[in-house]
């Protein structure tokens, strides 16, 4: 993996508003928030996507997660949230170094907007690719 914008902040050589750290995760406001309290929570570890990390800097941030989302709303004062992770700049990552971003969500509307264009799942294609994938987790 190449030198990121988020592996010089974890190295201390570019400035962020720290909100979390231990061995494994680093969390700190986003400069470019979409709402008040717009926070990016990072492995230390150099991962692009998420299915190229490892099993332990997952379950850290598996961890972390829900501790800095609790502590984001009581900060805050907002009520609702969205935690959103993208992979590959097809799925709209701009740094590529795994990122989740927690975003509150206001009364007022500030915050993550979604459009979801969800269609109906077909029987015959959803039980194929089920077990398709479940292989795929078999076999490591």
């Amino acid at each position: 993996m190449t030198d990121t914008l988020f592996s010089r902040i974890i190295a201390g050589e570019l400035p962020s508003h720290k909100v979390y750290e231990d061995e494994k995760v680093y969390a700190f406001l986003d400069i470019h928030p979409l709402s008040r309290g717009h926070t990016l929570v990072i492995p230390k570890e150099p991962a692009e996507t998420i299915d190229r990390l490892s099993d332990d800097s997952a379950a850290a941030l598996g961890r972390a997660l829900p501790r800095i989302c609790r502590a984001l709303l009581a900060a805050t004062g907002a009520r609702a949230f969205n935690v959103l992770q993208n992979n590959g700049s097809g799925a709209h990552q701009v740094v590529m170094h795994v990122h989740f971003h927690v975003i509150p969500k206001y009364e007022d509307g500030a915050g993550l907007g979604i459009g979801w264009p969800a269609k109906a799942l077909d029987t015959e294609d959803g039980r194929a690719l089920a077990r398709a994938i479940a292989g795929k987790l078999e076999a490591g």
